[in-house]
Parts: C-alpha cells; structure tokens; sequence
C-alpha cells in the first residue's frame, strides 16, 4: 500500500507540473500577443504620422519654394522611417524624422502668410494630436514589453521561457535626449 500511495504522490505532481505548465506557457502567449498588438497601434499611429507628412510638405513648398533642401530632408527621413524594422531601428529613424520636422517648422516660422494658412494649421493640429498617440501607443507597448520580460526573467517561469524560445523584447525608445521633446508645432 505504500507504493500505492508514492505513486499517486508522484503522478499528483507531475499533473501540478503538467498545469503549471500549460499556464505559464499560456501566459507567455498572452503576453506576446500584447506586445504584437500594441506594437500595431504605435503602426497605426506612425502611418498616420507619415501620411500627414506629404500634405505638410505641399502645403510649404506652395509658400517656401527656395527650401528644397529642408523638404527633402523630411521627404527622405519620412521613407527612412517608414522602411524601419524593429523597434531600436524605428526609434532611431522616428528621432532623425522629428528633427527633420523641427526644421520644416522652423522654415514655416519666416512666412506669416503660411503660419496663417489653414490647411497648415489643420495639419499642424494634426500632426500634434498624432504625436500625442505616438507617445501613448509608445508607453502601452514598453508597458507590455516590461511585463513580458518580467516573466522571462523570473523564477521559475524563465526556465519555461528558456524551454519554448520566448526571448526579451526590445522597448520603443527615445534614445536623444533633444527628441524627447514634442515636436514644436506653434505659430
């Protein structure tokens, strides 16, 4: 009878084991999918940046024809951005397309006639209200990131992320101090 009862021991751990199992795994899906859906809202979000930027850029050509230079910057650092993978990459090219704005920006400062344009100010709004987005849908991506990574760094279920493959994520960062500020959008 005792080997009876070492057996059943031994077979009730081994179905705790097995459960644990199943929901830790379950977990690490969970989040991974979290992370692919916020990384889809910060897409989202940075697409409709990007369609934004052509308008902006018609819009100032009409008034400040001289400044090729400055709209050509922001026409190749939008393509840049828009062809990063990753979220390192991206947030590199989402720092050189910000500076890129700020210069276009300030071109717009030395036309009164353009900083009262319309079309300008809607798409200056715009582009405001889509940087807003960006940061939220930024802070929701790193915010699950953290929590992913947690998981896979913790006792003991970092030795079932080791087992299934599930590897840290990188976070969506600003790494230049001076692209951490919002893109100035005042006239």
């Amino acid at each position: 009878m005792p080997l009876l009862y070492l057996v059943y021991i031994i077979l009730g751990a081994l179905v705790v084991l097995g459960l644990w199992m199943v929901v830790a795994y379950n977990r690490f899906i969970i989040l991974k999918n979290r992370i692919e859906e916020a990384w889809a809202d910060i897409d989202v979000q940075l697409k409709r940046r990007y369609d934004l930027i052509p308008n902006l850029i018609n819009t100032v050509k009409g008034y400040a024809a001289h400044e090729a230079g400055t709209l050509e910057k922001v026409t190749e650092m939008r393509a840049k951005a828009m062809n990063a993978s990753g979220p390192a990459e991206a947030a590199q090219a989402e720092n050189m397309l910000t500076q890129a704005l700020k210069s276009l920006f300030a071109v717009a400062e030395n036309y009164p006639d353009l900083k009262a344009n319309e079309n300008f100010l809607e798409l200056q709004r715009e582009l405001s209200d889509t940087e807003n987005k960006i940061q939220a849908a930024r802070r929701f991506y790193n915010t699950n990131v953290r929590d992913y990574n947690t998981a896979i760094q913790t006792f003991p279920s970092n030795m079932m992320a080791g087992w299934f493959g599930f590897r840290e994520r990188e976070f969506f960062e600003l790494e230049d101090e001076e692209a951490r500020e919002p893109v100035a959008v005042k006239f």
